[in-house]
């Protein structure tokens, strides 16, 4: 997965991450071998008071360098079996209006 990351210059990465932990940690940590991931999507129900990973914000990524301060990034409170397929028909759906 790193190596994914760093050979992807001179293009742009960017990260959807549904929940966190293990997996989340590792798909951050390879853009940060690149200086940061272009955009960041993290969809979960984890609250940052806790202080563990799954419950970061996009903005403790980017003190990290693993997202760019430059880049376009969001997190959504909610379960991802809600979220993410609403985010996929909206996307093919914006594609389809073209």
């Amino acid at each position: 997965m790193n190596g994914e990351a760093v050979h992807a210059a001179p293009r742009k990465t960017g990260m959807i991450i549904l929940g966190g932990g293990l997996p989340k940690h590792h798909i951050c940590n390879a853009n940060m071998m690149r200086n940061g991931a272009d955009y960041a999507v993290f969809i979960n129900t984890a609250q940052e008071f806790d202080g563990s990973d799954s419950g970061a914000r996009p903005d403790e990524a980017v003190s990290w360098g693993k997202i760019r301060a430059s880049a376009k990034s969001v997190k959504v409170h909610c379960d991802a079996t809600i979220a993410f397929p609403l985010l996929v028909a909206e996307t093919f759906a914006a594609k389809r209006e073209r």
